[in-house]
């Protein structure tokens, strides 16, 4: 029998005992889980973790009235195909998805089993969903980022860089969409009097070519946009970054505190929660299309001093009295 196909719960129970205490009066209430993520990722661990208390915090008891099936699904995108049709066929109560790929996989796959989302910037532009407030369907969920939040990054980028002239936006265009971005992107670029240059990647070679080509001339920096392609491949983006002396900001706290420059984005732990409590509502009776898809109500700044000093950069106050976190 394949490895993960004991990893079906949280909490040591195995499949016979709920099974047995279904018979004694308890329903199981299935729920499948798609993430883009590798098993022992930090990241992946953390979501797991998240939900977990959440659940418990909403009267459900992993092993006992509620059984979890966890797939993760790498960076591959046929990967992800095939274990949304696997998850499909498993037949749950409801499937939770993780970003952009996973959900639009899931979509593809049932009109019919709820799903609740998490990620993305603009659902209803990326074809997610028709409408923000009552999504309809089978489908409702949580947005990752907002789209005004691109000129955010690019401005926190001029504050850590007060010299930047031209930005990179990096993003693998095969598992995130960034046009919502774009037009916040173009705004502050325009403002902020710097150059954006679109850096779509693949791989990680092409992740070195473009971080080789921006650190040649001085003034150059990085956003890294939303993407579990990005996220994956985190560490030879923030050793090039670090290599090619080109200072980054990402839209993950992940990215920061494994040595990236400075990360700002929602508080991930608060956004899954936030969709435990929507599973909830599903599973006790309500329908995913009459729930309005929501956005992130909690953000997080980390700031890595020993990156900053590394690249010759002076943290500014303005950063320092904000950030939520400060990595030595």
């Amino acid at each position: 029998m394949k490895r993960r196909s004991f990893i079906t719960l949280l909490g040591g129970a195995a499949a016979w005992p709920l099974a047995a205490r279904a018979q004694q009066g308890d329903r199981v209430r299935r729920i499948g889980v798609l993430m883009p993520y590798d098993e022992n990722e930090p990241v992946t661990k953390g979501i797991v973790s998240a939900f977990t208390q959440a659940f418990v915090g909403l009267g459900w008891t992993l092993g006992r009235n509620l059984r979890m099936d966890l797939r993760w699904a790498g960076d591959d995108i046929n990967r992800v195909r095939a274990l949304a049709q696997e998850l499909v066929g498993l037949q749950p109560d409801i499937i939770v998805t993780i970003a952009y790929l996973p959900t639009a996989a899931v979509q593809r796959e049932t009109r019919t089993i709820p799903i609740v989302f998490v990620g993305g910037a603009d659902p209803v532009a990326s074809g997610i969903v028709p409408r923000l407030d009552r999504p309809g369907g089978n489908i409702t969920g949580f947005g990752n980022n907002e789209a005004t939040l691109a000129g955010k990054w690019l401005e926190l980028l001029s504050e850590m860089a007060p010299g930047l002239k031209r930005a990179a936006i990096m993003f693998n265009p095969d598992t995130a969409p960034v046009s919502a971005y774009m037009p916040s992107v173009e705004t502050a670029a325009r403002s902020l009097k710097v150059e954006p240059i679109i850096a779509p990647v693949h791989s990680d070679t092409e992740i070195e070519t473009a971080i080789i080509a921006l650190g040649r001339e001085p003034g150059a920096g990085l956003v890294v946009m939303p993407d579990t392609f990005m996220a994956a491949h985190r560490a030879p983006i923030i050793l090039a970054a670090a290599r090619h002396n080109v200072p980054a900001v990402y839209s993950i706290s992940v990215f920061a505190r494994d040595g990236g420059l400075l990360s700002y984005g929602p508080d991930q732990v608060d956004n899954y929660r936030r969709t435990a409590s929507y599973v909830d509502r599903i599973l006790r009776g309500e329908k995913p299309g009459d729930l309005p898809v929501q956005f992130p109500t909690k953000f997080e700044m980390v700031v890595n001093l020993k990156t900053a000093k590394a690249l010759g950069l002076a943290v500014p106050l303005s950063i320092l009295v904000r950030a939520d976190e400060q990595i030595e």
